[in-house]
């Protein structure tokens, strides 16, 4: 019997996945580095191999990989506080399952930007609780971030859904062990998510099949 569901944030309530990417392409191109969507994609949201791919290709200096994030860190809040959006659907299906089940946030966002995100965002009163950055052991595609959902909820693995948009968060929700539903996102439409106990074409159809 599902009890708790469990929600990535960047991509699956708020369209910010390409705020990120915005972000990093412009702090690499300060730097001469080129970076596609595609590239964005595969480094980022399927291997999690992130801007330590370019430090260590492009041999960066010590400290500049950290320079580098500080950088990324600020530009993203800025570009946070000036274009983040709810996702078209989510209110209402947030709205339609508060108080049938238990809800919580697990993402890697850092903790400062999930605060700007959802300072106006209305979305925080549908859930009982937060994991972000910080609060586990590992990132995704480790499955702490979800084991730790499941402890903080209370249940067990199989009275919880986690819904993602991300071939990362599907990973990290396998290998917890807990189905995951996807809900691909403009940046990750069109891939192959094999895992995943079902992939939806928009957040509206998530009621049906709970």
């Amino acid at each position: 019997m599902l009890k708790t569901i469990l929600w990535d944030n960047d991509g699956v309530l708020v369209d910010t996945e390409h705020l990120y990417f915005a972000a990093t392409r412009d702090v690499l191109a300060r730097r001469g580095i080129a970076l596609s969507e595609e590239q964005y994609h595969e480094l980022f949201l399927a291997q999690s191999r992130g801007i330590l791919y370019f430090a260590e290709r492009h041999g960066w200096p010590e400290g500049e990989l950290d320079e580098v994030r500080r950088e990324r860190s600020a530009l993203y809040a800025d570009l946070l506080r000036e274009h983040s959006r709810v996702l078209d659907g989510v209110e209402e299906v947030l709205r339609a399952l508060h108080g049938r089940y238990a809800m919580g946030i697990v993402t890697s966002s850092q903790r400062e930007h999930f605060d700007i995100i959802h300072e106006n965002s209305g979305l925080l009163q549908y859930f009982d609780f937060v994991l972000a950055a910080g609060d586990y052991s590992e990132p995704k595609p480790h499955p702490a971030p979800y084991l730790k959902g499941v402890e903080r909820a209370g249940v067990r693995k199989a009275e919880c859904l986690v819904v993602e948009d991300s071939e990362r968060g599907l990973a990290s929700a396998t290998a917890a062990g807990i189905r995951c539903v996807i809900v691909p996102s403009r940046l990750t439409a069109g891939r192959r998510f094999t895992a995943a106990h079902r992939v939806l074409g928009n957040i509206r159809e998530l009621p049906a099949i709970l």
